[in-house]
């Protein structure tokens, strides 16, 4: 039985991947079910004894690369060390990684809030989720660095992020992220008057 329960694993991870692969790449609506079938090598049923519709697999997709990111980006702020000023512009430094990635193809959960407009829908549930998770981590950075009102800035700081996702997806440059970063640095500036 742990064969079958490992073998079942397996296949639930390569259809996931896949499933982001394609995604990102193509749009969540623009893959059908057996493009992903085929580039994933499973059958059907595979699919639907772990996800009991694309959405759902929409949504476990959304839910894997929010984790991801939100621990890669933790990991950077950690890295960067204790004054909360530059903790709080690492997160800037994470986005000039993402940008200059040969991989980067704009934000997944933008392009899964445009794709599925209705604020009810659960994949667009599900990418907000991650943006509301970002903007919590946003906040705790912003106290941290002796903001007066960390909410305020901490969506100030989500709008500059999502507007350099935005600008980097259409020029291709890391440049937003610079951009974006000396921005913040004036926020923050601002926000401790």
């Amino acid at each position: 039985m742990p064969r079958l329960k490992a073998s079942t694993s397996r296949r639930r991870a390569r259809l996931l991947e896949t499933a982001w692969r394609l995604f990102y790449r193509d749009g969540y609506r623009t893959v059908g079910i057996d493009t992903l079938l085929a580039e994933a090598n499973v059958a059907k049923m595979t699919l639907y004894n772990h996800f009991s519709s694309k959405d759902e697999l929409i949504v476990a997709v959304i839910k894997k690369r929010s984790e991801e990111i939100l621990t890669e980006l933790a990991a950077t702020v950690e890295a960067t060390g204790k004054s909360p000023k530059l903790r709080l512009l690492a997160v800037f430094d994470f986005l000039e990684l993402l940008f200059g990635s040969p991989n980067f193809s704009g934000c997944a959960f933008i392009r899964a809030i445009s794709e599925y407009p209705d604020t009810n829908h659960t994949v667009h549930r599900a990418a907000w989720a991650h943006k509301r998770a970002v903007r919590k981590m946003l906040v705790k950075l912003a106290m941290e660095a002796g903001a007066k009102n960390p909410t305020a800035l901490a969506d100030n700081l989500r709008l500059l992020i999502d507007g350099a996702l935005v600008a980097a997806h259409a020029t291709g440059e890391i440049t937003p992220a610079k951009t974006a970063r000396s921005a913040a640095a004036e926020l923050l500036k601002s926000a401790k008057n």
